[in-house]
């Protein structure tokens, strides 16, 4: 099987590693096709554009037509065996030059895929990748409701459909999980075996891999941002926190509001109390926590950074105590990891 080579950090693309689990899963997709859209949710950078890379290869190969949409890189291919399909798609690709355009392509994705039905093609694939901040969760929901539709009136027979979309944006998670439209799947960081393939292949000097593994809790897109401010946690730490607005954020609170904080930084379960769920929904706007998993409530890390600099602005903590706080952290995701049963 062809392995996708995926951006790691400008002029360094690795070769896919790890998921194994979740790469068994689209092939039990790809059997009969998905009854209801797939909806992936996890943490920002845990690996589930990756995913989805070494999923096209994995349809590709048992010689689906896949669609693929992803407007964060301006990437909308056609990977069918139709030449208009596919120019149409480039066509459409070179003009995503605005978020306005871009959030409009969202719908070329369900018109392709049902002028591809039209044309006779029997096995389609339909993947969407971080596409639901551009448009919002109302809008987000009513595109997996017309990716239903496509599986259940499609306009010819065909033998099956694979709808996959991913998102690390909980509000829109919260808005599909009201209807039954789709099949909500979260995603976690990389496994430790995984995640130590993925650090063997980033070359030059580094830290131990004990200490990597735990300042980022196996979050590739974590580790990316460490070997770009080669490996400085205070530089990685600020800068993810400018990106975050989490000064802003912080600024925004109340006293009140900051000694919840500095509770949930070592409990989060402090957070489902109904004084405490408005910043619980504040949390997961910011994409620092992902809720209502398997029926638990657990910390959605971009990556251990930002709660550390939270534990930094609120509790006054030293940076020295990066270890303390990455170490609460991977606790949580211990004890809740034994619920992940319908995980990806």
């Amino acid at each position: 099987m062809k392995k996708a080579r995926l951006s790691f950090a400008p002029g360094l693309d690795i070769e896919f590693v790890d998921r194994d689990r979740a790469i068994q899963q689209v092939l039990k997709f790809a059997e009969k096709g998905t009854r209801f859209p797939i909806v992936v949710f996890g943490p920002e950078g845990c690996g589930k554009t990756a995913w989805l890379k070494q999923s096209i290869e994995i349809l590709k190969n048992i010689e689906f037509d896949v669609i693929y949409f992803n407007p964060m890189r301006r990437e909308f291919f056609a990977e069918v065996g139709i030449e208009s399909i596919r120019e149409k798609a480039l066509e459409i690709a070179n003009q995503m030059s605005s978020e306005y355009i871009l959030a409009k392509s969202i719908w070329s994705v369900i018109k392709f895929a049902r002028d591809v039905i039209k044309l006779g093609r029997k096995s389609i694939a339909v993947i969407v990748d971080d596409a639901f901040h551009l448009i919002g969760s109302k809008e987000a929901s009513l595109f997996i409701k017309g990716l239903l539709e496509l599986i259940e009136y499609p306009p010819e027979n065909y033998e099956r459909i694979v709808a996959i979309a991913a998102t690390s944006e909980g509000a829109s998670k919260n808005e599909i999980g009201r209807h039954l439209w789709a099949i909500l799947r979260p995603m976690w960081n990389m496994s430790k075996r995984g995640f130590e393939e993925l650090y063997d292949k980033v070359p030059g000097s580094k830290p131990r891999f004990e200490d990597v593994w735990l300042s980022t809790s196996g979050n590739p897109r974590a580790l990316s941002l460490l070997y770009q401010v080669e490996w400085n946690i205070n530089i990685a730490v600020d800068n993810l926190a400018k990106m975050k607005g989490i000064r802003k954020f912080i600024a925004s609170l109340s006293n009140e509001e900051k000694e919840w904080l500095s509770e949930a930084i070592e409990d989060p379960d402090t957070l489902l109390t109904k004084e405490h769920i408005p910043l619980l929904d504040k949390l997961v706007e910011l994409n620092l926590v992902i809720d209502n998993i398997e029926g638990c409530y657990m910390l959605g890390v971009v990556s251990i950074f930002l709660f550390y600099f939270l534990c930094i602005a609120v509790c006054k903590e030293p940076r020295g105590h990066l270890n303390k706080v990455a170490f609460i952290l991977i606790l949580v995701i211990i004890v809740i990891d034994s619920n992940f049963s319908k995980a990806i």
